[in-house]
């Protein structure tokens, strides 16, 4: 009976590992300064606490968005702060990254642009976008603290494909 269950348990594991690597969890993010890419983003404004289900209807509306083809693009979202630094209030924009502002956008849709040129840290990761953004933010502040590198409130992050991700995090002049 333990030596069966063992196996199981072993089995299991070797399983939970094997999807964990392919969804990228082992990857670690790379991180380099660069000067900000300009982005249009289409999307939702949404203000309130992690736990409230509007972000939730808000990705779920980009993923839709993108699903149903009205707008080419990528998933993309802009935060104004930090939601580990305020309890769990969040100030965000969730969307899509569209490659220009001439698309027609859903009627739910605004358009916001992101400034490029400002001097900023860029984190890339391989790993899907439910793992990616605990590691570019984990990687792109170590990054700033080795560095002595401040950097404003603002982060942008996108997800090219279904296994990258990048965020872009202005560093302060």
């Amino acid at each position: 009976m333990n030596k069966k269950f063992l196996l199981v348990m072993l089995v299991l594991s070797f399983i939970v590992a094997a999807f964990y690597a392919y969804l990228g969890g082992f990857s670690s993010a790379k991180v380099s300064e660069t000067n900000s890419t300009q982005l249009y983003v289409a999307g939702r404004a949404f203000r309130g606490s992690v736990n409230d289900k509007g972000i939730n209807d808000a990705f779920r509306r980009a993923a839709e968005v993108l699903d149903k083809k009205e707008l080419e693009g990528m998933l993309g979202n802009i935060y104004y702060n930090n939601p580990e630094g305020r309890a769990d209030s969040l100030d965000a924009f969730i969307g899509v990254i569209i490659p220009d502002s001439a698309a027609q956008l859903p009627a739910d849709y605004e358009l916001r642009v992101v400034p490029g040129g400002r001097r900023a840290l860029r984190g890339e990761v391989s790993a899907h976008y439910m793992l990616a953004p605990n590691k570019l933010y984990e990687a792109v502040f170590d990054y700033s603290k080795e560095q002595n590198l401040e950097l404003e409130t603002f982060y942008v992050e996108w997800f090219p494909e279904d296994h990258q991700g990048i965020v872009e995090v202005p560093i302060k002049e």
